[in-house]
């Protein structure tokens, strides 16, 4: 028997032995992590504030540095270390054909957004439960396919849309769901992205082009239009229109004193520029930080030297009027929703807020204003007005990281699909809806969000069946 199995195999023994003693105590949920990048972390960051609930016992990523210093922080087993991700799923088809048991009870995939189709079907398939980073996919037909393989497997299914799951956004949902202050008939969000972080993670970072991850409306703010779909449940998107573009970072933008430089350490008015990567990640080192987004840019703990090196190097060092982006800068996008209720959301990247959302929701009695940190509720009629500032549990968007793994975990302990407050079908018509409002911007019409889901699911369907009759055509041709 390998190491790996007979590792595997105490572990699991263990794990029984437990549950033979007469008062056994709750067994941790165990994990597996594929990308051990910052979402990764983002979730795994629970096995260490709750370890009696979740443990991580697998990981698999490909940056040598980062997955060593994940494997020490999370004491992983270096038999349950992989480098990719078709390793660890070629160890637990092992496990399970010689065992009959998986590594572990769910997977957290938080690897390239264009990679979550294939690593979501695989484990899927091998009937692990599933948290998916945002967005689920990045093509329409692989958001159906993935769909259909989750509902096929019978698995409890998750998905970064971490803002439903924060204790400002939560408290907000009980007031929409109470019918305190009468019908919700508006949603107006703005997403003020922040000058630096969109220059980070859309002009040179993952998320720069269409043809390496997706259309900014979706890597962004999906849980943005997710979240207003949420609060106007039980109505649904009806029409969708959508305009916006990529107005600044391009090189016709370029400031003309900067002459042919195309990196930031050599460019002669560096100083001078608001999106200079010697102040955003250089300078920030220098004074210590190590987090994000100077973390992201390096394999292993930044440094003076190594981040110097990425900045000369790697497209994080790059004129942001020189990088090869192409996704909007700014976007709109109007709902109206089957009862006749409408929303309006904004994204931005020329804010000096960093993702601080700003909403206004509009009842037929009150409002709420809030910002993600505090909200404020007005009632017409009793002229009440009171502020509410929920407590920042620690961890992302204003606590939604945390909220959303500890709801997955009680998920998958449970058993119970709706400890998660969402369902597999919530998840793609929120997704749906953000492609519906992506093909308004590109066509300049309103788009009938009924008739576009179900062409795209009859195309879906069209296309499987001439897959499944084509080899009966072919071998009855001859």
């Amino acid at each position: 028997m390998s190491y790996l199995l007979s590792t595997t195999k105490n572990i699991l023994h263990r794990k029984s032995s437990k549950a033979a003693m007469s008062v056994p105590p709750p067994s941790p949920v165990t994990i597996a992590v594929i990308g051990c990048g910052q979402r990764g972390r983002a979730y795994a960051d629970y096995a260490l504030q709750a370890p009696e609930f979740c443990k991580v016992v697998a990981i698999a990523e490909p940056r040598p540095k980062t997955r060593s210093r994940f494997q020490q922080t999370y004491d992983v087993d270096n038999t349950l270390v992989f480098n990719t991700w078709q390793e660890l799923h070629a160890a637990s088809e092992e496990t399970q054909k010689t065992i009959g048991s998986r590594l572990a009870d769910a997977v957290v995939v938080a690897v390239q957004d264009q990679m979550h189709k294939e690593v979501v079907l695989a484990f899927a398939a091998q009937g692990y439960h599933i948290l998916c980073e945002k967005p689920m996919a990045t093509d329409l037909e692989d958001l159906i396919e993935m769909e259909e393989a989750v509902a096929r497997a019978g698995i409890l299914f998750g998905m970064g849309h971490v803002m439903r799951y924060s204790p400002y956004s939560r408290q907000i949902t009980d007031y929409v769901q109470s019918g305190t202050l009468g019908k919700l008939v508006n949603i107006v969000q703005v997403e003020p992205v922040g000058y630096f972080h969109f220059a980070h993670s859309y002009v040179r970072g993952n998320w720069a082009t269409e043809k390496s991850s997706s259309f900014s409306l979706m890597t962004k703010c999906c849980h943005d239009i997710d979240l207003i779909c949420f609060w106007m449940t039980p109505s649904t998107p009806a029409r969708v229109s959508s305009f916006g573009s990529l107005q600044h970072f391009r090189k016709s933008a370029k400031p003309r004193e900067a002459g042919s430089a195309t990196r930031c350490l050599e460019c002669p008015i560096e100083k001078d520029c608001a999106y200079s990567a010697k102040k955003i990640y250089l300078d920030a080192v220098t004074r210590g930080n190590t987090g994000w987004p100077v973390s992201p840019i390096v394999d292993g703990l930044p440094d003076i030297e190594n981040v110097t090196e990425a900045l000369t190097n790697g497209p994080y060092g790059q004129c942001v009027y020189e990088s090869p982006n192409d996704v909007c800068d700014h976007q709109v996008v109007n709902l109206e929703f089957s009862d006749g209720s409408t929303a309006s959301f904004t994204m931005v990247a020329y804010t000096s807020l960093i993702c601080d959302r700003q909403v206004r929701l509009h009842f037929t009695n009150g409002e709420i204003v809030g910002d993600m940190t505090s909200f404020t509720v007005h009632d017409f009629r009793t002229g009440m007005r009171k502020s509410f500032t929920p407590l920042n549990e620690g961890g992302g968007h204003g606590g939604g990281d945390l909220g959303l793994i500890r709801a997955f975990v009680q998920a998958v302990r449970t058993g119970r699909q709706d400890a998660l407050g969402t369902t597999l079908e919530e998840i793609v018509k929120s997704h749906i809806t953000v492609f519906a409002a992506e093909l308004s911007r590109r066509e300049g019409r309103v788009v009938d969000c009924t008739e576009f889901e179900r062409t795209i699911r009859e195309k879906v369907r069209a296309a499987i069946a001439s897959t499944v009759a084509a080899p009966t055509m072919n071998g009855t041709s001859h």
